[in-house]
């Protein structure tokens, strides 16, 4: 059975992709209500499952009942969206971050299922000797450098 996130964040893509807009203004309250849950679901489910660097954009209106705004990132530049995914993994990145990130990509098309799988083995922990001290600074070059190759491809 699919916990209640992936229910939620299948849904807000599902209205997303029928929608004519390249927006969806949803009530949090509203979307809360419909799924029996608290608001701060919401809030969870729009904060680790619709970033920046898996192509969404949010903003929150305060008042009148109040809503949150999706957009999907449209970039007119790859160069746009790399330097947007270069600074997120900055000097370091832990595994689930770097995860996100990648799976981000591979839902916007910008990479291979085989490309995402291969980016997950080659940053994971267990690819790293023990002696490796700083994992993290470690995982962040590499994918960084794997990046600059995947959108010096695009262009």
């Amino acid at each position: 059975m699919a916990r209640l996130s992936d229910v939620i964040e299948a849904f807000i893509k599902d209205m997303l992709e029928s929608s004519k807009e390249p927006k969806l203004q949803i009530g949090r309250n509203e979307l809360a209500s419909h799924f029996s849950c608290a608001p701060s679901q919401i809030n969870y489910v729009l904060t680790t499952r619709f970033t920046i660097d898996k192509g969404y954009y949010i903003e929150s209106k305060r008042g009148g009942g109040g809503c949150i705004i999706i957009k999907r990132v449209a970039c007119n530049s790859n160069k746009n969206l790399l330097n947007i995914i270069i600074e997120k993994i900055g000097n370091n990145i832990t595994y689930n971050s770097a995860i996100q990130i990648i799976d981000g990509l591979f839902e916007a098309d910008i990479i291979t299922e085989r490309e995402c799988n291969i980016l997950k083995t080659v940053t994971n922990d267990r690819t790293f000797n023990e002696s490796v001290e700083d994992k993290n600074r470690l995982r962040a070059y590499i994918l960084k450098s794997a990046i600059f190759v995947i959108f010096n491809e695009i262009d």
